[in-house]
C-alpha cells in the first residue's frame, strides 16, 4: 500500500509541475476509430498510447480519448495544434489530461 501511495505523489507531484505526456481528448465524435486516434495525432511525436474510452456494453467510443506521448514537448506540440480544431464535423478540446487519487472520484469537489 506504502508504495501505490507513494507512486500517486510522484504522479500529482509531475501533473502540478506540468510534467505529463498525457492529453485528455474531448468532443470526438463516437464514430472515432483507435487507428484514426493515433493517425490524428502522430505527426506531433512519437504516440505510446492512443485510447479510446469505450461503452463496456455496445463497445462504442464514449466521444472521448486519452493519448500519450514519448515527451513533454511533443504532448504540448499536439495541444497548440490540436485543441480547438474541427475533426469528423466536430471541435474537439485537447488538454492535459488531470490525475485524482485512486477511488476518489470527486476530487474536484
Amino acid at each position: 500500500m506504502k508504495a501505490a501511495a507513494a507512486v500517486f505523489k510522484w504522479n500529482k507531484l509531475i501533473w502540478a509541475r506540468g510534467f505529463t505526456t498525457q492529453l485528455f481528448v474531448s468532443r470526438l465524435s463516437f464514430y472515432t476509430t483507435d487507428n484514426e486516434l493515433n493517425n490524428l495525432f502522430s505527426p506531433f511525436g512519437e504516440v505510446t498510447e492512443a485510447r479510446l474510452v469505450k461503452d463496456h456494453k455496445t463497445q462504442r467510443p464514449k466521444g472521448f480519448a486519452f493519448v500519450t506521448y514519448k515527451s513533454e514537448e511533443q504532448a504540448q506540440k499536439a495541444i497548440k495544434a490540436m485543441d480547438g480544431r474541427i475533426v469528423g464535423g466536430r471541435l474537439i478540446g485537447v488538454e492535459i489530461a488531470k490525475t485524482t487519487e485512486p477511488g476518489n472520484r470527486d476530487a474536484d469537489s
